[in-house]
């Protein structure tokens, strides 16, 4: 994109859509599905500014919008949303939506939670789903392949994306050839006996649907901004376990048991109503969640610079460590969750 016409362009927006005089304008270079941008203003002002295509679900990313700044009003780490000029969190203009906050302190990490930080993140989830518990339960709701998904469609899906990687010209086919068959032996050896542990019902309610190390900014081991609310409804038990059980975490630290169960005692601190069946589940589904993701197994199809490619592709392989780690462990965490003394306020 040529940088004249880039900057013009979102100087034009953000005058005309939100009256803010813009100074300079930087390209973020990540994201599948936005151009992100940081601004700064002609007083001084940090922005970060997306740009959706024009084929958005303009409902759903209203919604999203409308969620994060609920979560922001009560005393979450969420950036400040602005308004636009009539007063909504999406601007319609120059043939894209557009949404502005401010840019929060901090920078996603990189590297393994350690268990200070998995303690932080625990207390601002259970926070947020305390706070969302009250929230109307939005339009748009989270998959649930991972409990409702049948075995051989996901085998499939393994087969379509390994064709999808020799058209790509994928760089080490015979390592995803055994990566993908690992898969399908572990889908057939699991999923049935994984799913007849799970609880017959899950609490269900609005949820950020999105909440991963990627979209949350730390400083030192503190969260200072909760980011991309998807804005879904879903089972709390599916977004503790996908954050306790981070798959840079599980891979690659010794640690990571640790991590865990710390975020999930925090969690419970912040959450106490979370019935303690789904707390037990959370391990289980999200083993499960990994068994049927598929995500970053073959990436050029999404367009990313190199950068968040490579990211996407150490994605893929560390998923398929925290598979294997957690096959190996999950009875035991589930023991530990179990025996936790219940908090005051909790639910059986």
């Amino acid at each position: 994109m040529d940088t004249d016409w880039n900057e013009e362009l979102v100087a034009d927006v953000l005058a005309d859509q939100y009256g803010i005089a813009v100074e300079t304008v930087e390209m973020v270079p990540m994201g599948t599905d936005t151009i992100n941008r940081r601004v700064l203003t002609a007083d001084g002002c940090r922005l970060f500014v997306k740009e959706y295509g024009a084929t958005v679900d303009l409902t759903a990313v209203k919604a999203a919008w409308d969620m994060a700044e609920y979560c922001r009003a009560a005393q979450l780490p969420v950036p400040r949303v602005w308004p636009d000029q009539d007063g909504s969190f999406v601007a319609v203009a120059e043939g894209s939506a557009w949404a502005v906050v401010d840019e929060a302190p901090g920078r996603v990490a990189t590297s393994a939670m350690t268990v200070a930080r998995a303690e932080q993140i625990g207390m601002v989830l259970g926070r947020m789903h305390r706070v969302l518990a009250a929230y109307p339960l939005p339009r748009l709701r989270q998959h649930t392949r991972w409990r409702t998904g049948s075995v051989e469609d996901a085998m499939v899906k393994a087969g379509v994306v390994l064709a999808a990687a020799k058209r790509q010209q994928h760089p080490d086919m015979v390592l995803l050839s055994h990566e993908l068959n690992q898969r399908c032996d572990d889908l057939r050896a699991h999923v049935d006996g994984l799913r007849a542990g799970l609880p017959e019902e899950f609490v269900e309610q609005a949820a950020h649907a999105d909440f991963t190390r990627t979209n949350m900014l730390v400083l030192a081991d503190v969260v200072t901004g909760v980011i991309d609310f998807r804005g879904a409804r879903a089972f709390p038990a599916w977004e503790l376990g996908r954050a306790a059980f981070d798959p840079r975490t599980v891979a690659t630290s010794d640690q990571w048991a640790d991590c865990a169960l710390v975020m999930i005692q925090a969690y419970r601190s912040e959450n106490p109503t979370l019935p303690l069946a789904d707390v037990v589940a959370c391990v289980r589904v999200a083993l499960l969640y990994m068994l049927f993701s598929f995500y970053g197994a073959a990436t050029s199809e999404y367009g990313l610079p190199a950068e968040a490619e490579a990211d996407l592709q150490r994605h893929w392989h560390e998923r398929q460590t925290s598979i294997r780690r957690l096959l190996d462990s999950f009875a035991d965490l589930e023991d530990v969750l179990r025996s936790t003394p219940e908090r005051p306020g909790g639910r059986p």
